[in-house]
């Protein structure tokens, strides 16, 4: 298995899957597959086993807020290691996260993501 052309088919077949209004919005967002967060990202605090990052501003707040593309990041080898550890499959892992940073995208913040099982 390459992990990261199966990320990128789970991604795609999730976006097919959602409503229209939503679809047609995330897929104007970025998915970049990475192996796991740079030296750079865990210096600024972020834990080194994260599955996803949301970077950017939030649909709503684009026009107003300067700073990088709204993207989303997915580490690949932290979702395998998940995997093991949580006992789920790869695709449930990727769906999960990417739904989960797509929500931060739409505005969502972590208890609106808990509320919708996305935690």
């Amino acid at each position: 298995m390459n992990p990261a052309q199966t990320a990128r088919r789970i991604v795609a077949k999730t976006l097919r899957r959602l409503p229209a209004e939503l679809r047609d919005a995330a897929a104007q967002l970025p998915v970049c597959l990475e192996d796991w967060p740079g030296d750079d990202l865990i210096a600024d605090g972020l834990d080194p086993g994260i599955l996803g990052l949301f970077v950017g501003a939030p649909r709503h707040q684009q026009d107003n807020e300067p700073g990088p593309p709204p993207q989303i990041l997915l580490y690949l080898e932290n979702i395998l290691d998940e995997c093991e550890e949580a006992g789920t499959t790869f695709e449930e892992e990727v769906r999960r996260t990417y739904l989960h940073e797509l929500g931060h995208y739409l505005g969502l913040d972590e208890d609106a993501l808990a509320e919708r099982d996305l935690d």
